[in-house]
């Protein structure tokens, strides 16, 4: 799971860079919130992953917003990208402090990557008439 998510992380091949910025990142959340980094960092993904996604279906001449399962792969890959896309959008100096802000404010369910799911949890909720299109 670490792979993937420095492999997301990583910008023009520079994977070692990627991982340093991650494990940098881990060490400052345990320094911070005083528990095991990769344990505050799992809990984190956890919340940002969504269980409900709406996908596009077009019936009859007209397109619906079908809400459909998250398959656990696809799960964690979205969880990963929100992460790390509200994390580079951040205010802090270093890549390295905001993927730890992105990552502490994410496992106490607040921050800009938990938004983004409940967005698309509510989304899914609003189209549940719909759901009778699933294919």
């Amino acid at each position: 799971m670490v792979t993937k998510f420095v492999n997301s992380l990583m910008y023009d091949g520079k994977k070692s860079t990627a991982y340093s910025i991650f494990y940098d990142a881990v060490a400052l959340v345990e320094k911070k919130t005083s528990e095991s980094g990769l344990e505050v960092w799992k809990k984190a993904l956890n919340n940002v992953s969504p269980q409900v996604e709406v996908r596009s279906r077009r019936v009859g001449g007209s397109t619906f917003q079908v809400p459909t399962e998250v398959r656990p792969d696809r799960k964690m890959a979205l969880g990963m990208k929100w992460l790390i896309n509200y994390a580079r959008s951040r205010g802090e100096k270093t890549m390295t402090d905001k993927l730890a802000g992105e990552i502490i404010s994410a496992s106490k369910g607040e921050g800009a990557a938990v938004k983004k799911r409940d967005d698309v949890h509510r989304m899914a909720e609003a189209n549940k008439a719909f759901s009778h299109f699933r294919f």
